[in-house]
């Protein structure tokens, strides 16, 4: 009985807490649904975050849409036609006084005499340097022989393309230069022939040819390219630019022609930019880039890219990245019309055959509809003297690309240093080259952009790639795509300069008279302590890639432009002209 009472006892006393714990269980639910209701976003809200998704979407679709080159751009900041300060910095190559006469160091009895190679721009290093090997030799320079052998077959020799007499009589006084090897003995003899190697310095030229130039009497060096030191004494460098910008002029055919196109340029507006555009097969061949061109360019230039037989395959994507990929004409297109060049500027376009012809140039048209070559500005008749001759072609865009107010390369081969190293010489008139690394990003990812946001980026990118004064340290790159020691900076000027422009705080009334004061840049360089550019990260990978400059004779194919070096190994000097 005690045991049935106590089991009633418990059985009361659970179902009495039976609704206790359920009024618990129901308030804490309660609390629990009030608490996550607080939290939950209102009906009003749900409609505003779809709103807000729609916003987003249509956002995107815009910046699409908006990728639009507008017909005119606004650069009113700054002249897109000259570089700044460049009227502060000139040309200085007069030689120094210590820099004796030829009359005085010049040795009877030795002879230099010099094979060139390549293209014409890189024959024009040779013939360049040459003048200067045998000053450093102290013998009479024998003008050089042009390279006729080569597959481009240009059969012309120096006097049909250069003043010779001009050459001779300018340099009299640093070099004694004659036009053949006099007879030895009334008989025609032979000189020693050798060849030295690459930037061979003015000390090696003393211990490699010297002695066989005292044994032999006359030396003859072959396959004369980037056959001397980048860096010399400041008057032998001097010296150096006295021959390219001053005694090595075009026949007057080439010039009188190259002035027809010229002002045919200029008929048409006041100012003109040129392209040496660099598109042809081999360029893009040896790149190892894509196109887009599907199976058809791929075998195309697969075929003719198997002509070098050391090159290996590489990640197209992975170059174009690395900035080693031509821009396509559209890209140069839209890089100029960035930096500020309206539709209406009329461009001369350097260039051998272009890949896919029309087709390629096209979308660069549509960007610049005043597109023109010297075919086109030229006829038949009057372009008849250099057809066939690609040396004299070559030197006819060499003119128009020199005169023109806006030089723009898509390669950095010889022509587009030549150029570059004369135009900072004569005036520092802007010399644009894309600064590919970062500008293929730009090109991939412009559809994610404004056009304002596009242009923005490629101005920004090219700050030290337009051909400004102290763009480059002096002595960096090919001294004859950077004559530092030939540029002088108007220091008095400038400071008097600047001195008005902090008073006033902007202003273009900047003198142009030189006065006492100037200094050498070379000398110059406080300014030049800073962190590399862009451009100067891209020399010091430049003799990894060699930037496509020779077309070697392993190759076998040709362009208004291409010449070649023979020395395989290193593939140097690619795609020259």
């Amino acid at each position: 009985m005690a045991v049935q009472r106590r089991r009633r006892s418990y059985h009361t006393r659970f179902r009495l807490l039976i609704p206790a714990i359920a009024l618990i269980s129901g308030l804490i639910l309660l609390s629990v649904l009030l608490f996550f209701s607080f939290l939950a976003p209102s009906p009003s809200h749900n409609r505003y975050l779809h709103r807000s998704l729609i916003d987003t979407r249509v956002a995107d679709a815009r910046k699409v849409i908006h990728f639009r080159v507008p017909e005119y751009v606004n650069v009113s900041s700054r002249d897109i036609w000259r570089s700044e300060m460049s009227e502060f910095y000139y040309g200085c190559s007069t030689a120094s006084d210590k820099f004796a006469k030829a009359e005085v160091v010049m040795r009877t009895n030795r002879y230099l005499l010099i094979a060139t190679s390549g293209g014409l721009n890189q024959q024009r290093t040779g013939i360049t340097d040459a003048v200067v090997a045998a000053r450093i030799l102290n013998a009479t320079l024998v003008v050089p022989t042009l390279d006729q052998k080569s597959f481009w077959k240009d059969s012309s020799n120096f006097s049909q393309i250069f003043n010779v007499d001009r050459f001779i009589s300018h340099l009299s006084k640093d070099v004694k230069i004659i036009k053949e090897l006099p007879k030895r003995r009334g008989r025609t003899w032979g000189p020693y022939t050798m060849r030295v190697p690459r930037k061979c310095s003015d000390r090696c030229y003393i211990s490699r040819v010297l002695p066989n130039m005292l044994k032999k009497r006359a030396v003859r060096l072959t396959k004369f390219d980037y056959r001397l030191a980048n860096k010399l004494d400041n008057d032998l460098q001097k010296l150096r630019c006295r021959v390219n910008y001053h005694a090595l002029h075009f026949t007057d055919p080439i010039i009188e022609m190259g002035k027809k196109l010229v002002n045919r340029m200029r008929m048409m507006g006041k100012h003109y930019i040129a392209l040496h555009l660099r598109f042809e097969p081999d360029m893009l061949a040896f790149s190892g880039c894509y196109y887009g061109g599907g199976d058809k360019e791929r075998k195309e230039l697969g075929k003719i890219r198997r002509r070098w037989k050391t090159l290996h395959n590489i990640n197209p994507d992975k170059g174009r990245r690395q900035g080693k990929c031509p821009l396509t004409p559209e890209e140069v297109g839209l890089m100029l019309r960035a930096l500020g060049y309206d539709r209406d500027v009329h461009i001369y376009v350097a260039s051998g055959e272009v890949y896919r012809g029309e087709e390629s140039l096209a979308p660069l048209k549509a960007l610049f509809p005043n597109c023109y070559s010297k075919d086109t500005l030229a006829n038949e008749k009057e372009l008849e003297p250099f057809a066939g001759f690609s040396s004299r072609m070559a030197a006819l865009d060499y003119v128009v690309c020199d005169e023109s107010n806006v030089f723009v390369t898509n390669n950095n081969g010889n022509m587009a240093k030549m150029l570059a190293g004369r135009r900072r010489y004569f005036g520092h008139k802007p010399t644009i080259r894309p600064n590919a690394k970062k500008l293929s990003k730009l090109f991939i990812n412009r559809n994610n952009m404004t056009w304002d946001e596009f242009s923005f980026e490629v101005r920004k990118h090219q700050k030290g790639f337009m051909g400004e004064p102290k763009e480059v340290r002096p002595g960096r790159g090919q001294f004859h795509e950077n004559p530092s020691a030939c540029i002088c900076e108007d220091s008095a000027a400038k400071a008097e300069a600047e001195l008005k422009l902090g008073k006033f705080g902007t202003g273009n009334s900047t003198p142009n008279t030189r006065v006492s004061g100037s200094v050498n840049v070379q000398n110059n360089s406080s300014e030049q302590e800073r962190e590399l550019s862009d451009q100067e990260e891209d020399e010091e990978e430049e003799d990894d890639t060699k930037d496509f400059e020779t077309i070697s004779q392993l190759n076998g194919t040709i362009s208004d432009y291409d010449g070649g070096s023979s020395e395989e190994p290193a593939l140097e000097d690619l795609l020259s002209d």
